[in-house]
């Protein structure tokens, strides 16, 4: 039986969908069935079925995809020992982290790590979603908050503070006319969000996006007032903080699966990445 196979029926049993699998795995849609119809011929089951218009596993698939998680968890637990123990000449080091984070303050850092250390070379990832470490997503994760898988080992490494923003001319205070520059529904559940939804009692929302760095230009240009983090927004000339309002801090978490605690490389960067929340903490806390 061809392990690549049951690599891809395992996709579409986390994704969710052909189409799901094929962006996790970087294959295409044909790809992806193609696997799991040479599967299919090879176990003599049934394993997808058409609904509507997409397709999902059938009892039989979902049985043999939960028996190829467990069977992927182990190879990625080899490779992880793998990549812990051995010591190669060049080593990538995969890091996620926040957008703002990895874009205004984390790669421009990267230049004395990697003056330091040539023989690591960083991978940063600007990802507003969680990652897996299990599934090997990223070796190393900066998050607004502690992961919650259990073979993460997490530090806290600092907080960040946000402050509601709004252009120079804008109406300013929360008891002006004045209406939202926020993040759309896909963005919705995060902390921040939710303070800002009950800080705004209702008032009307003129621009969404689920970006930042998108956020940011809209408040600048009079759309509205956004919640953004200080780090980003205090050096805005077009910019400015409203005062007597202060939305809670986010706690920032470094997190590493536990089997790569032991690799030289990911300790590195993960030291590198540490000492240099700690050096902006008075950037990132706003004063």
């Amino acid at each position: 039986m061809d392990w690549e196979d049951l690599r891809h029926l395992a996709a579409v049993g986390r994704q969710g969908s052909l189409s799901g699998a094929a962006r996790a795995l970087g294959v295409d849609h044909a790809t992806v069935g193609r696997r799991v119809a040479a599967l299919e011929a090879r176990t003599g089951l049934r394993l997808l079925e058409r609904r509507g218009r997409g397709t999902a596993l059938t009892e039989a698939g979902e049985r043999v995809a939960a028996l190829a998680f467990d069977m992927e968890d182990r190879v990625l637990a080899v490779e992880r020992l793998a990549q812990a123990e051995r010591q190669p000449a060049a080593v990538e080091v995969v890091v996620s982290a926040p957008p703002s984070l990895a874009m205004f303050m984390l790669a421009e850092s990267l230049v004395d790590l990697r003056r330091a250390l040539p023989s690591i070379t960083v991978t940063l990832r600007g990802e507003a979603s969680l990652v897996s470490l299990t599934r090997r997503e990223a070796d190393l994760t900066l998050r607004l908050q502690a992961p919650s898988e259990p073979t993460s080992v997490a530090r806290k490494v600092g907080e960040m503070a946000y402050g509601l923003y709004a252009a120079v001319d804008y109406p300013h205070g929360p008891d002006g006319d004045w209406s939202l520059v926020s993040y759309d529904a896909e963005m919705s559940r995060l902390t921040q969000q939710e303070w800002l939804r009950a800080f705004a009692a209702g008032r009307p929302v003129s621009f969404r996006s689920n970006d930042m760095g998108v956020l940011q230009p809209a408040a600048r240009a009079g759309l509205g007032v956004a919640l953004l983090p200080c780090f980003m927004a205090d050096g805005d000339p077009g910019l400015r903080r409203w005062s007597g309002v202060a939305p809670p801090n986010r706690g920032l978490w470094l997190a590493v699966h536990e089997d790569l605690r032991r690799s030289a490389a990911v300790r590195a960067v993960g030291d590198h990445l540490a000492a240099v929340i700690h050096r902006e903490r008075g950037r990132l806390l706003g004063v």
